[in-house]
């Protein structure tokens, strides 16, 4: 168990979303926004916060049984983290949520990351409409898919 995991809960059943920064990035603004957008827009939302590790993410995952898993990238490392996220996923999930990625992530990395398994990269800038959009899209598939 990581500790204390937040939760923004909305109740009103778009679906249970997960929010974390990975590595070493400390900085959560946007994580936060994000995460409060979403619960405002009728998801409930658990925020792990920052400095999560890939295992720390997947873990809450499965535990809170979330139907998408938001993580939001500053740093520069999101190609080995957000890889290690989808392989532990892939290893312990039966009916693995999508996992999407938002923060700066240069355009040249996104056939890479989509190719690994990134459903939807979200950079600065994205009308936050398309992106609650999105992410109700990939939960109702996700819901759809047996969960």
């Amino acid at each position: 168990m990581i500790g204390t995991r937040p939760t923004w809960p909305a109740g009103r059943g778009a679906g249970r979303v997960l929010v974390a920064k990975l590595g070493l990035d400390g900085h959560d603004v946007g994580a936060k926004f994000i995460g409060r957008l979403l619960r405002d827009n009728g998801f409930d939302v658990v925020y792990l916060g920052i400095r999560r590790t890939p295992e720390e993410v997947v873990r809450a995952a499965v535990d809170e049984d979330v139907d998408l898993i938001g993580l939001s990238m500053l740093s520069g490392s999101h190609g080995t983290l957000v890889e290690k996220v989808l392989e532990q996923l892939a290893a312990e999930a039966d009916d693995a949520p999508p996992v999407v990625l938002g923060g700066v992530v240069p355009d040249e990395d996104h056939p890479r990351l989509t190719r690994l398994g990134v459903r939807a990269i979200f950079n600065a800038g994205v009308p936050t409409d398309e992106m609650v959009a999105r992410i109700r899209e990939l939960v109702a598939e996700q819901r759809g898919g047996g969960h």
